[in-house]
């Protein structure tokens, strides 16, 4: 059966090692995915900080990964004397997660990465996001006739209509997420296709953790 897993890294893997408990070995993610489920694509959906980068969202419909590299080393070169230490810590933390993306596409993930953004929520307190819902519902839609099974890597409610839509139209639908994270409508909505992520932490989790 075509299979096709969609991952929603910010539901799925939220808060990383401190919500999840364990660290996840993306490598053995995206192997285990091809041998349990065979699937041929795996989207990655996320966000990244891009600075002043002149991202064009009318050409591109990812972040182009490397070139922000480049442009944010050029950065540092350019301004890092200028910067506090704080700032410099951050730009490493934010640098790290480049390479970490760029590690993931050696791995065979699709990368579909958005810009984070920064807005003030109804109590005037300062909140950053990468809203990714929209970009892999889309994905999902635009690449339903080429699968005929889709692995959703995420217990976001918001995707139901979605996931309905692609049931009623002959599609397999397979969920697997944290039980935790994921919405009860969802969890109803798969029954026996719900998986729970937490279950996979002595074949996932990194080497290095024992």
């Amino acid at each position: 059966m075509k299979t096709f897993a969609f991952i929603d890294a910010s539901n799925l893997f939220y808060g990383g090692q401190k919500s999840l408990g364990w660290s996840i070995d993306y490598a053995k993610l995206r192997d285990y995915l091809k041998e349990k489920y065979g699937i041929e694509r795996a989207y990655f959906f996320g966000g990244v900080e891009i600075y002043r980068y002149p991202f064009d969202y009318l050409a591109y419909e990812s972040v182009p990964i490397r070139q922000l590299e480049h442009y944010i080393l050029d950065l540092i070169q350019k301004e890092g004397t200028r910067m506090t230490e704080a700032q410099l810590v951050l730009f490493d933390r934010h640098l790290k997660r480049i390479r970490f993306y760029r590690k993931l596409e050696s791995f065979g993930y699709t990368l579909i990465l958005k810009p984070v953004k920064t807005y003030t929520d109804e109590d005037g307190n300062p909140r950053r996001k990468a809203n990714c819902d929209v970009d892999m519902a889309f994905y999902l839609m635009r690449e339903r006739d080429d699968f005929e099974r889709a692995l959703i890597l995420s217990g976001d409610g918001d995707f139901l209509p979605v996931l309905k839509f692609l049931k009623k139209n002959g599609k397999q639908v397979v969920v697997l997420a944290r039980s935790p994270r994921t919405a009860k409508e969802i969890k109803q909505f798969a029954g026996n296709n719900f998986r729970d992520f937490e279950y996979l932490r002595e074949l996932l989790k990194r080497d290095d953790e024992g």
